[in-house]
């Protein structure tokens, strides 16, 4: 007895069984799991293009959106493309409705960023050679310091000469080429002085964004969406600015791109008008910039409300400017937040399913066999499994979600199959002599490994294709699958076989 159960700890398949167990338990220790958004918490936002792209501008578009979401220092991201314009996120760990909405509107921004003066682009984004960390006062006033190339800063410098107190703007993914409706008191505000800065002697914004960025403001006096569709002809974009909403629908019917920004309770023209044009600004021109000499640090700064608002705000600039922009724009079609709360929900769900699943594969291998001494070798077996699989998914940084779990569970399944074929084989042999039994168990072994890779190939295949083609949770579903068959086949089967031989008399 001692001799056979030395012979069955020293051999290889047991051996390897509990160095990979020992491995996985201590990759769960040292590297915690990581959960995806619908255990962990987070959002899930669908965003579509503008028009349809082609696959290297898509992979330009999740590129960078994967560098912008880092900037903000999120974890456990996941951008994934569809098709020529549809773009799924995913991130993990967000835990209140502001930050899902900060992420939202980090997409949705194209991150075009122009610096004008006088109605000169003098630089673009790609003129910015260095961003600065946000800073934020307790006036709640913030600032982004940032570098701008040598040729941006010396045209500004021949623009700005001479020029004490004239309005220098930034603007960020304004409306270039596009239609502007908008009410009398907006369309005034714009042509006034109001954003000159300290000289009234400039060219109005009107007059500067007209010449940068060919954008025509008109005054809404009740014209039908036919009118102003006459008036956007050979425009890329309209702009409705507070004027009556369902124009837009009427507009997007004809095929226009519209852009409606309302007013909200207590806002000010100026505010509105901001939003509109993306614009930051304007800032007053030094006297030190004016002499003619180039100078290539600058900053963008702004006030907002609140302290919390105004960090947002800072960030979201910094993000934009030092990821770059998007080769497309982005709107934000769906959006689904999942509170950490809930996700603890589900992971408890799952824990209690999986325990399930073992108990009830406990009880019903030993009702089949009314033989403990099998039934628990089964259900400690089919433990091992998923704590091999769980320490490799802690491993490797893989997001477990729903869909992992449930690949897991039936990894469990199909695992129970295969021992029930294992055992069914060795309890089919009849007693004979050492020599006739023992290679009558290797025939017998032989026979249900057969059927063991046979069924295994063929849930991989299938799975594989699962795994490669489609995009989405259901990744999770099959990989975790893959893996547990592949642990099966190549770890736990044999270990188990050994088991059983040896509990059954049969080693």
């Amino acid at each position: 007895m001692r001799r056979r159960t030395k012979r069955l700890l020293l051999n290889w398949r047991i051996i390897l069984l509990t160095l990979v167990l020992i491995g996985s338990i201590t990759a769960l220790v040292v590297k915690p799991l990581t959960f995806g958004i619908d255990i962990a918490g987070g959002v899930a936002i669908v965003a579509q293009t503008e028009k349809p792209v082609d696959s290297d501008t898509m992979q330009l578009v999740v590129d960078s959106l994967q560098k912008r979401l880092n900037t903000l220092g999120l974890r456990d991201i996941t951008v994934e493309a569809q098709g020529d314009q549809i773009v799924l996120i995913k991130v993990a760990n967000v835990t209140t409705a502001e930050e899902a909405n900060q992420i939202k509107s980090v997409i949705m921004n194209q991150g075009v960023f122009y610096m004008e003066f006088n109605g000169v682009i003098f630089g673009t984004g790609k003129d910015i050679i260095y961003v600065g960390n946000p800073g934020v006062k307790p006036d709640n006033s913030w600032s982004v310091p940032f570098r701008i190339s040598k040729a941006a800063a010396e045209k500004f410098a021949e623009l700005a000469k001479g020029k004490v107190g004239w309005p220098v703007d930034m603007f960020l993914d304004p409306p270039v080429n596009s239609l502007m409706v908008v009410p009398e008191s907006v369309y005034k505000t714009m042509n006034s002085s109001e954003f000159n800065a300290n000289a009234p002697e400039a060219p109005t914004l009107l007059e500067r964004i007209s010449k940068a960025f060919n954008v025509t403001a008109v005054v809404y006096t009740n014209q039908t969406a036919d009118e102003i569709a006459k008036l956007a002809q050979g425009r890329d974009r309209i702009v409705l600015v507070d004027v009556p909403q369902d124009l837009k629908t009427r507009l997007e019917e004809m095929n226009f791109t519209v852009s409606y920004i309302p007013r909200n309770p207590g806002e000010d023209n100026q505010k509105i008008i901001r939003d509109a044009l993306g614009l930051y600004g304007p800032y007053s021109l030094g006297e030190g910039l004016t002499v003619g000499e180039a100078q290539q640090d600058v900053q963008i700064t702004g006030r907002a409300a609140t302290m919390e608002e105004a960090r947002t705000e800072a960030k979201n600039i910094y993000t934009i400017l030092k990821s770059g922009s998007l080769p497309v724009k982005l709107n934000v079609v769906g959006m689904e937040f999942i509170s950490p709360r809930l996700g603890e929900g589900f992971k408890n769900q799952a824990l209690y399913a999986g325990v399930g699943a073992l108990i009830a594969v406990l009880l019903i291998v030993y009702f089949h066999y009314r033989n403990l001494r099998i039934a628990i070798p089964v259900a400690s077996t089919s433990l091992f499994e998923v704590i091999i699989i769980l320490g490799f998914a802690a491993l490797i940084n893989w997001n477990l979600d729903l869909p992992s779990i449930a690949g897991i569970i039936a990894a469990i399944g199909t695992g129970v199959d295969q021992q029930i074929v294992i055992t069914d084989e060795l309890l089919s042999g009849e007693r004979s002599t050492r020599i006739t039994r023992r290679a009558s168990v290797l025939k017998r072994m032989g026979r249900a490994f057969f059927v063991i890779f046979a069924a295994a190939a063929t849930t991989i295949a299938a799975m594989s294709f699962l795994l490669v083609y489609f995009v989405g949770t259901l990744k999770g579903f099959a990989f975790t699958t893959i893996l547990g068959v592949l642990i099966g086949i190549l770890i736990t089967r044999p270990a188990y076989a050994e088991i059983a031989k040896y509990l059954l008399g049969e080693d």
